[in-house]
């Protein structure tokens, strides 16, 4: 699953910059991140993460551990790194700022390379990130 979502706001990149390169911040503004806790003392900074979705009665949720992999002021990326040996999808949230007239553009992409609930929950997570938008803008504008 791909996922690429772009979000034009009235802000400078630095102030979109702090509500995106912090995973500790993402259950403020989508809600399919109920839960994103900056592990203490991890190096490099690992977040445990919850992802939940419910569709009608059917609810599913997952447990990531995710470390930012590249910190730059107009790039940040977050990689899937657990750490109990075993093999795992990968899941990838690449997050692109540039400057622009009105303030600053993100470009956001999500990869995920298992099956998370198949194609029902790829769905409901494009429309979560589409309605996230108006969220995120609020928090920033």
């Amino acid at each position: 699953m791909d996922l690429t979502a772009t979000l034009d706001a009235s802000c400078s990149l630095e102030q979109l910059r702090i509500w995106v390169g912090d995973l500790s911040r993402y259950p403020d503004w989508l809600t399919i991140v109920p839960r994103a806790d900056l592990e203490e003392g991890s190096e490099p900074n690992a977040w445990a993460v919850e992802l939940r979705a419910k569709v009608g009665p059917i609810a599913r949720s997952k447990r990531l551990r995710m470390i930012r992999t590249v910190d730059e002021p107009g790039h940040i990326r977050f990689e899937r790194e657990e750490v109990d040996g075993r093999s795992h999808s990968s899941w990838v949230l690449d997050a692109q700022l540039e400057s622009i007239e009105i303030g600053t553009r993100l470009t956001m992409g999500l990869h995920y390379g298992g099956s998370f609930g198949a194609g029902l929950f790829e769905r409901l997570l494009a429309d979560e990130i589409e309605s996230s938008k108006q969220t995120l803008r609020s928090l920033v504008e």
